[in-house]
């Protein structure tokens, strides 16, 4: 069992009295019970926290649960310490005063000059060395042990027997690692220092549990176990201590009594369905009710979603034009059977197929016929043909007379769904995810290593500037230096009439050139002509120069905000290379939210898959996460992705109101045309479907 702060842990024993019918709480590793709500929170918040050890590996800072796998892993793998070893091994560490580490050379040292049977050896035969396993332990007459052993090969497989002695066998590694050896003497002991092994294990092994002469001096058994004898304390300590425990005796006493009323504090975020409310909750609101005006059947959402994000994610490995979720959905119901969205989607993944090397293919790709408006049913029953669902064949018929359109919709998604999930298995369809994920670590890279450069610039930047800093500071010291000087030179008389006439004079000059300086650049902005400008770092810029240069000043004046529309750039990077459409998260009832990148919709979908819904505004999206409870894990988690995502949903939102807004529109337009004008009527964007073009068609 785990240890806390190294020692044993006792679980809770079940409550005598439990009837069948009533509700408790249990905790999934331990199989403990209980009726209290808090106490059992406590004891699962204890479980979770990185307080625990593995009492077989000595690792700390686990959970339980990591500690009861860390010991698990190291029962299997004491498995691998050979059986005629053990007792050897257990008798080096029976009331053995060495560390652990000491301990385990010792073991590991004596356990390799040891030859038993089943071991593996390398032995020596025809001036080589061979590896070979001993069979038989065999003793001469003259007290010369020999071992038979069997040669092997390559494979490990027998070739041959012969016979040995010990000096031409020679020592290998040991089968198992010396942290094995560790794992195997903390099991087999229940203290250290000294070790001493379990009393069933030590007579199972007939070992001796009687203590060594060197050690009853030190040690003594209390209720069967070994215990060290302790130092007697002098009695003026000991009256010390009385004393103080007296006067602290009240005090503690209150202490306990207040720890037994407080309760300790839950630690968020835990299970949401664990949650229970309470007077810090802030005011939730109500959870929106997900809208379900579904065209295709409620079952079968979840495969038209499924098909129309494989074809719109990887349109261009499809050759296959984007199209809306609204029109793929009216184009699955629509009883036309030969619609251009609909030849152009199979027409796509069959072809997909036939470019495959898989066997299973290979009588469509015989045919050498491109699949065509007219021929694409018949590609469609070969397809058909070959997976071999009873319940898709009995359709062939119904296709074939070039009826398609006359199959139920969950039927169309069957099929449609059949063929994605070959596509999933093309090498095609595999390389071109290789290459995503490529793509991906690329521009993951990319982004890391101008990160880097961009902190080591910032670096510079604060080093630079601390050096201005000491520059200037100690400049104006010697200037106030220099002052002084002057100052005190003034008093002299010449030298200070001298210098201050040389400051006079150098005034005058030195505004005409500053003046001068401002007149030409405001100059130089105002006719963009190319003029000479003032000495920059002892050189002459022409106006073309200073343009670059103003360009660059503008360019690091915007820097924090091209910082961010790089990130936005690999982020819309990232987006292309899609691999595959994962949820944003989960409620706390396990229900699933969606969000596709090309249809403004949080689709809901339940926990069962069975039910589907979708969230289309910005209104419902803001109560959405204003009924998540970020005490869950599941909701919090999803209130993260849905604040990360936010912007961008409550754009595409907008966006989908106003389409929204003019289809309708346009389709009263078309309502209202009068019957006496001769004028074109007007498109209807609900038929928008009908018109689809593929304009990424291969020839």
């Amino acid at each position: 069992m785990p240890l806390l702060k190294r020692k044993s842990f006792s679980l809770v024993e079940p409550p005598q009295d439990l009837e069948p019918h009533e509700l408790v709480y249990q905790v999934r590793f331990t199989k403990e019970i209980f009726r209290n709500y808090h106490e059992y929170l406590n004891r699962v918040n204890l479980y979770r926290n990185r307080v625990w050890m593995c009492k077989s590996t000595g690792k700390t800072n686990l959970t339980y649960e990591e500690a009861l796998v860390s010991e698990k892993h190291a029962v299997e793998k004491l498995q691998e310490l050979p059986k005629e070893l053990v007792a050897p091994a257990l008798r080096i560490i029976q009331f053995s005063m060495l560390s652990l580490k000491d301990l385990a050379d010792t073991i590991a040292t004596n356990l390799e000059e040891r030859l038993y049977v089943g071991s593996e050896y390398y032995g020596r035969k025809d001036s080589g060395v061979h590896l070979c396993k001993i069979l038989k332990v065999v003793k001469a007459d003259n007290k010369i042990t020999k071992y038979e052993v069997a040669w092997l090969d390559k494979n490990k497989k027998t070739m041959e027997n012969g016979l040995l002695d010990g000096e031409n066998l020679v020592k290998k590694k040991l089968p198992f690692s010396r942290n094995i050896l560790k794992s195997f003497i903390r099991q087999s002991t229940y203290r250290s220092f000294p070790w001493v092994l379990h009393e069933k294990l030590a007579r199972k092994h007939d070992i001796s549990i009687d203590p060594p002469q060197e050690l009853r001096s030190k040690i003594f058994f209390q209720n069967g176990l070994v215990v060290c004898k302790k130092r007697k304390k002098n009695e003026e300590e000991m009256k010390e201590e009385s004393g103080k425990c007296k006067c602290n005796k009240v005090g503690s006493d209150k202490l306990e009594d207040d720890d037994h009323q407080r309760e300790e504090p839950i630690k968020y975020p835990v299970d949401d369905l664990l949650v229970q409310p309470s007077a810090d909750d802030p005011v939730f609101s109500d959870r929106p009710l997900p809208s379900r005006d579904f065209s295709v059947p409620m079952e079968c959402v979840g495969d038209l979603l499924m098909v129309w994000d494989f074809c719109t994610s990887f349109s261009r490995t499809l050759h296959l034009w984007p199209f809306s979720l609204e029109d793929f959905e009216n184009v699955v119901c629509h009883k036309e059977s030969n619609l251009a969205l609909i030849v152009e989607s199979h027409s796509a993944l069959l072809r997909l197929l036939i470019k495959d090397n898989r066997k299973r293919f290979w009588h469509m790709k015989n045919k050498k016929r491109k699949i065509t408006l007219v021929n694409w049913a018949e590609y469609l029953c070969d397809f058909l043909e070959i997976i071999k669902i009873p319940e898709l064949c009995s359709n062939m018929t119904t296709i074939k007379r070039g009826h398609y359109g006359l199959l139920d919709a969950n039927i169309k998604l069957r099929i449609l769904k059949e063929l994605v999930n070959q596509a999933f298995e093309s090498d095609v369809f595999r390389d071109k995810i290789d290459e995503h994920i490529n793509q991906r670590r690329a521009l993951g890279a990319t982004r890391r290593e101008e990160a880097l450069e961009a902190a080591r610039k910032e670096r510079e930047a604060k080093e630079q500037l601390k050096i201005q800093n000491g520059h200037t500071s100690e400049s104006a010291k010697s200037n106030m230096h220099e002052s002084s000087e002057n100052n005190y030179s003034g008093e002299n008389g010449e030298i200070a009439e001298k210098s201050i006439a040389e400051i006079i004079a150098s005034q005058p000059k030195n505004l005409l050139e500053n003046k001068h300086s401002d007149a030409s650049k405001k100059m130089a902005e105002r006719q963009n002509v190319d003029v000479e400008v003032q000495e920059v770092n002892g050189k002459q810029l022409s106006g073309k120069e200073l343009l670059k240069q103003m360009g660059d000043d503008k360019k690091e004046a915007t820097e924090p905000r091209s910082k961010d529309q790089r990130r936005e750039y690999f982020e819309r990077q990232m987006d292309k290379q899609v691999i595959r459409t994962n949820p944003l998260g989960k409620d706390r009832h396990y229900n699933r939210y969606w969000w596709f990148r090309r249809d403004g919709r949080i689709f809901v979908e339940s926990s069962d898959s069975k039910q589907w819904g979708y969230y289309s505004s910005k209104e419902e999206l803001d109560a959405l996460m204003g009924s998540l409870n970020c005490k869950g894990e599941r909701e919090r988690a999803l209130h993260k992705q849905l604040g990360k995502f936010y912007a961008k949903m409550s754009s595409e939102f907008e966006k989908r109101s106003k389409s929204f807004v003019g289809k309708i529109a346009s389709e009263e337009a078309v309502l209202r045309r009068s019957t006496r004008v001769r004028a074109t009527p007007g498109v209807n964007p609900a038929n928008a479907f009908l018109r689809y073009v593929n304009k990424w068609k291969q020839d």
